[in-house]
């Protein structure tokens, strides 16, 4: 049996003066002491996260269901292991360069840049609406979304990472929605062949279910930075990052479960990386490095392609170091 969303009164004003006003409440019952009321906020992160995506989807186009049936390539294999979706994490560095540096042939300044909220920008993907549904062939339905089981292509391309991450077994592998769009991406631009689809779980999809909660946690997080609100930056982090990890098979969210979805914004926040390192190497930088979900190394003058700031279009610059130094 499939449960429907909770129905909830429309909000009495913008979605943000919810997200504030909790703010604003605890600060209040802390008389002031803003430690104190960010570790509250945080501590309601996961209900506070979930009432707001509820608030977004009032008068929504579709009706989520929140409790489908777990099919199989989503159960945990123990209760500390993982299902069989590769999500495709990165973990690349461009081995020919750190070779030549660790010889002394080459020496090279290299930005360690870092992506802002990569999680809330990955909110913004392809989720499917409904239960999974099986289906075997290699069409792929953009209006759909969901969980395939592919054998990719060969990847020759030393100068940019594999769209796959970190995989190193040969064959066949069970990717996400967001992983099998960039692949296809790839394929178009002549990277590499396109992945061979034998089998899939889906559902009709949709890219903006949780667009109406990302435009709003960004929103607020946009106001705090500039009003130097440790507080509610920190209570925003909270929510966005709580919403992704605890929406799969997690004791601390009872509301939903969803692991399908947090598969794929997990993998969507990697493609994206992928796109900015796509995006600097088009434009003439070296991509020295790749890692994690918002980590990556560039050699060159990266402000003439990427603006610097907080801002989620923007970029931050960790660390500056040289290689082969």
């Amino acid at each position: 049996m499939l449960l429907v969303p909770k129905r909830v009164a429309p909000p009495a004003g913008p979605l943000a003066d919810r997200v504030n006003g909790r703010v604003g409440e605890e600060l209040a019952a802390h008389g002031g002491d803003r430690a104190a009321a960010r570790a509250a906020l945080i501590k309601t992160a996961v209900p506070d996260v979930m009432a707001l995506f509820a608030a977004s989807r009032v008068g929504g186009r579709y009706e989520h269901s929140e409790f489908p049936p777990t099919v199989e390539i989503l159960k945990k294999a123990s209760q500390k292991g993982a299902d069989q979706v590769w999500e495709a994490r990165p973990k690349w560095r461009l081995e020919e360069l750190h070779r030549a540096a660790r010889g002394g042939h080459v020496t090279l300044d290299v930005t360690a840049l870092d992506m802002n909220a990569a999680y809330l920008s990955a909110l913004k993907t392809w989720l499917p609406i409904g239960k999974l549904v099986h289906s075997e062939g290699e069409h792929h339905d953009p209006k759909r979304s969901g969980i395939h089981r592919v054998t990719p292509a060969a990847w020759n391309q030393p100068d940019l990472p594999s769209p796959l991450g970190a995989r190193k077994v040969p064959g066949d592998l069970w990717i996400t929605e967001a992983t099998l769009r960039l692949l296809l991406r790839c394929a178009k631009l002549g990277y590499c062949e396109a992945p061979v689809i034998h089998e899939s779980w889906t559902s009709g999809a949709s890219e903006g279910l949780l667009e109406k909660m990302r435009r709003t946690l960004a929103d607020v997080r946009k106001e705090a930075i500039t009003k130097n609100d440790e507080v509610a930056l920190e209570y925003v982090k909270s929510m966005y990052s709580k919403f992704v990890s605890t929406i799969g098979e997690s004791s601390a969210n009872r509301e939903i479960r969803r692991p399908d979805w947090m598969h794929i914004i997990r993998s969507q926040a990697f493609a994206n990386l992928w796109l900015k390192a796509h995006k600097a190497h088009t434009a003439g930088l070296t991509v020295v490095q790749m890692s994690g979900t918002d980590e990556l190394h560039v050699a060159g003058d990266w402000q003439q392609v990427f603006p610097q700031g907080r801002d989620l279009s923007q970029v931050k610059a960790k660390t500056i170091y040289t290689l082969g130094e």
